[in-house]
């Protein structure tokens, strides 16, 4: 059985969302980053961690990825032109919207006060709208690759919830209703209901 160090309200949400898509027991530990829990299994303080057995994950894409391959399910297989494309898709959300999220989150409450620089997120939030909407202009849904969710699917719907709750633009029209899809699932509903 896994275990998940993180709490929902963090990038920890994409690995209990997965594992909830993918039906396996885990156990939950929803704990702060930088907590001592979290310390003693990433030295660096962030969550979420993935303990299997003696093996420690981390990064939620990582983890995700090796959920999602040694289960065989929310990927393609390696080596074949859709998992090429999977990979691309979840490069591109992490470039053009995690990274972004995440400087808006840095200069809004992570770093020191002196450090934070409030007006950079009239920038990131431009940059943030243009990138969402440039992915709308190639989705044909109802997921990222078409028929078949991955967990690129994951990782974007995450994304999305993220600039919302940060003041970021609301997705276009089509995106919108791909995120209301997806957090209708019955696995979003129980992760959501984590603490």
């Amino acid at each position: 059985m896994y275990d998940v160090i993180g709490s929902r309200a963090s990038r920890a949400l994409r690995v209990l969302w997965l594992l909830e898509e993918l039906g396996l027991d885990y156990n939950h530990l929803p704990v702060a980053p930088h907590s001592p829990e979290a310390l003693a299994l990433n030295p660096s303080g962030k969550i979420p961690a993935l303990r299997d057995g003696d093996a420690v994950l981390t990064d939620s894409v990582a983890i995700m990825t090796f959920l999602a391959d040694r289960h065989g399910q929310f990927t393609h297989a390696p080596g074949s032109h859709e998992r090429a494309a999977q990979d691309a898709l979840m490069h591109r959300v992490l470039d053009e919207a995690d990274a972004i999220l995440w400087t808006a989150a840095r200069h809004s409450f992570v770093l020191p006060e002196e450090h934070r620089v409030a007006a950079i997120k009239t920038s990131l939030k431009w940059e943030y709208e243009r990138n969402i909407n440039g992915l709308e202009a190639v989705f044909e849904g109802p997921f990222l690759q078409g028929e078949t969710m991955t967990i690129a699917d994951i990782l974007l719907a995450h994304c999305l919830m993220w600039a919302g709750n940060a003041g970021f633009a609301a997705p276009p029209a089509r995106l919108e209703a791909y995120l209301a899809m997806m957090k209708a699932r019955p696995a979003f509903q129980r992760t959501a209901a984590l603490p």
